[in-house]
This record gives structure tokens, C-alpha cells and sequence, in this order.
């Protein structure tokens, strides 16, 4: 009796000690996933562009050196719109955060998470993202070039996009029961709507009329999926199938979580890296694009790197910033660069002072 006891006690005490080793999530449940995004939270803020898609032609030349850095299966960080899937299927983590300023992020942000888990592949996903009917030659082992050429000679639809966008709000709403607002089901629809009107050739400039940055460079969303880096290797997270289930899995997992902040603001950064810490999880990369210079402008730089040192951070931990007249395009433009986190923010966290 004692002996099975004994064994019962082990198994227990194995048991517990299996759960309390227990990381980061395999996946979260609804209320989980809206749940940390929510707590999470700012309030929505304001940015002088919509910021439907990147305008960084030259954003995956960083990749290789990334790859060699930073560590796969970890905790992935970024800002803004599609560009950090790119990141994410090169980084493989475990888990996303994409923390941005407006609330019309996360809606963009949602909007992708439904057509991400409502499209079996590449090609119905740029079906659904832009309204599109899908043409009868595509397959897995399309290429992206391959796949946008063939949506470029197929008519838009309205009668596709008003279908598509009951099912992502119906997907949002009742499938996965998120407490989407009014004017957050406004957002996604407005989202959906500027990749409807403007197709693949949508630029960052298109749903602003071209009032705001980038002067005359157009680059776009077919641009940005069918770039390379410096070496001619595609890596957009449409470049391939892998590429993209692997985005897919991570979306239907609810493992990539879209949180509304402020960089130098006082909870989200903060509020990700105690959730972090209390998973014993280590930030692999943190996409920044170019965030940095409107905080210095504001001169709240400082308060940015005082969140950033609250992030569970090693040597490998890689900043990813973008940074004007670089190596690449002529110095015009936007280049993706390198940098140490924990070095960096080491002057500003509680123990470097």
C-alpha cells in the first residue's frame, strides 16, 4: 500500500512539476487570445497615414543576417501591417505580438487573421484579400510572381467582397466570439474595402491619396510579395506554401496577438513583457520599422527604451529597425538594419541605472 502511495506521490509530483515547466502556449483558447490582447491595450492613438502596407522595398536584404542572430521558436515583436509575417515565417517563434498605436491596426490585423484561417492557400488567400475570383492554373507550387500574375487579368468583384466580408466579420464575431465594436467591424470593412478598390497595385500612399510619405515610391502589395532579398531568394510570406501555413497554423492557434499601444506609452510593451516573463519566454526579434524617429522627434525615445528593457532579453535578442538613405535603392527609401536589444536598452532598465 505504502509503495503505491509512493508511486502516486511521484506521478503527482512529476505531473506538477511537467505543468509548472510549461512555457509558451501551444495554443490559446478565444477568450485567451482576446483577452491578453484587451488587457493589454492602450487607448487608440493616431498616426498620419492609414498604414495599410509597408512601403520597405528592401526589407527582407536584413533576413539572412537575422536568421544567424536571432533565435527561431521564441517570442516575435513588431509594429504596423504585413511586412512582419515575412519576419515571423523566416523567425519561426512560437508566438506574436504586433503592437501598434491605432486601433485600426488591430482591425487589419483581424481582418488577415480571417483570411489567414478561411484560406487553404496562397492563392485563396489573395482571392479573399483582394475580391477577386480565383483563377483555374494556380497551385501550391505556384510562385508568387506566378500567383499575382494571374489575379492581374481577373476583374474584381463586389458581389465577392460583400461575401467575403460577412464571412471574416461572421468569423470574427461568431466563430471565434471576439467582442469586435461597431467601429471595429467599420475598420475591418474599410481594410477590406481599400484592398478591394485598389487591388494588388495598393500602395501605402493609396487609401490617402498620396498625401503622406514615401514621395513618388509606389511600391506595391505585388511588389512587396514577389521581392528577394540582396541574393535574388524570395522570402515574402507569400513566397512559398511553407511560408504561408506556417503563418496559417500560428493565426488558427491564436498565437499571433495584435495589441493597441503607444511604444513610449506607459502599459503595452510593459504589460507583453510581464506576460512574457510569466511564461518564461525570451523575445527573439522586435520589429521597429521607423518608430524610433517620430519618439525622438516627440523626445519620448527614452521612455520607449525603459519599456523595451522590461522585455525578457538575451544576447541574440535582435532589434529590426528601417532607417532612411541606406545601403540599397540609391539611398532612397527605407532599409531594414540590426541591432542588440538587451546592449541597447541596457542604460535604461532599473538595473543599468
Amino acid at each position: 500500500m505504502k509503495r503505491h502511495c509512493l508511486r502516486a506521490a511521484l506521478l503527482i509530483l512529476s505531473v506538477s512539476l511537467f505543468v509548472c515547466s510549461q512555457s509558451i502556449p501551444a495554443q490559446l483558447s478565444d477568450s485567451q487570445f482576446w483577452k491578453l490582447s484587451t488587457d493589454s491595450s492602450e487607448a487608440d492613438g493616431t498616426f498620419r497615414s492609414d498604414n495599410l502596407l509597408s512601403n520597405e522595398l528592401y526589407f527582407q536584404y536584413v533576413i539572412p543576417d537575422l536568421i544567424k542572430t536571432a533565435k527561431p521558436e521564441r517570442i516575435y515583436l513588431g509594429v504596423g501591417p504585413e511586412q512582419n509575417f515575412t519576419y515571423i515565417a523566416a523567425l519561426k517563434p512560437k508566438m506574436a505580438f504586433i503592437v501598434d498605436i491605432r486601433r485600426g491596426n488591430l482591425d487589419l490585423q483581424l481582418m488577415y487573421k480571417a483570411i489567414f484561417e478561411l484560406s487553404k492557400d496562397r492563392a485563396d488567400f489573395v482571392s479573399m484579400l483582394f475580391s477577386k475570383k480565383r483563377p483555374d492554373d494556380l497551385s501550391e507550387k505556384s510562385t508568387a510572381k506566378d500567383i499575382f500574375a494571374a489575379y492581374s487579368n481577373v476583374s474584381r468583384s463586389e458581389d465577392l467582397f460583400n461575401e467575403n466580408l460577412r464571412k471574416i466579420v461572421d468569423h470574427l464575431k461568431t466563430k471565434h466570439g471576439f467582442g469586435l465594436s461597431g467601429d471595429d467591424v467599420s475598420g475591418v470593412g474599410y481594410v477590406l474595402r481599400n484592398f478591394f478598390q485598389f487591388g494588388p497595385a495598393i500602395s501605402y500612399n493609396s487609401s490617402t491619396g498620396g498625401g503622406f510619405g514615401g514621395g513618388g515610391n509606389r511600391v506595391s502589395y505585388a511588389d512587396l510579395m514577389t521581392a528577394s532579398d540582396q541574393d535574388g531568394t524570395t522570402r515574402s510570406f507569400l513566397a512559398n506554401e511553407e511560408n504561408y501555413k506556417f503563418l496559417k497554423e500560428l493565426e488558427t492557434k491564436n498565437l499571433l496577438v495584435p495589441v493597441i499601444g503607444n511604444f513610449s506609452g506607459p502599459k503595452a510593451i510593459r504589460a507583453v513583457g510581464r506576460y512574457l516573463k510569466e511564461i518564461g519566454a525570451t523575445v527573439s526579434a522586435f520589429y521597429l520599422s521607423n518608430v524610433e524617429d517620430y519618439l525622438y522627434r516627440e523626445g519620448s525615445w527614452k521612455s520607449f527604451c525603459e519599456n523595451a528593457a522590461t522585455l525578457p532579453l538575451d544576447e541574440t535578442s535582435a532589434f529590426i529597425r528601417s532607417v532612411r538613405g541606406g545601403r540599397y535603392g540609391s539611398g532612397y527609401g527605407l532599409n531594414s538594419d540590426l541591432g542588440k536589444m538587451a546592449a541597447e536598452v541596457k542604460a535604461c532598465s532599473s538595473g543599468g541605472r
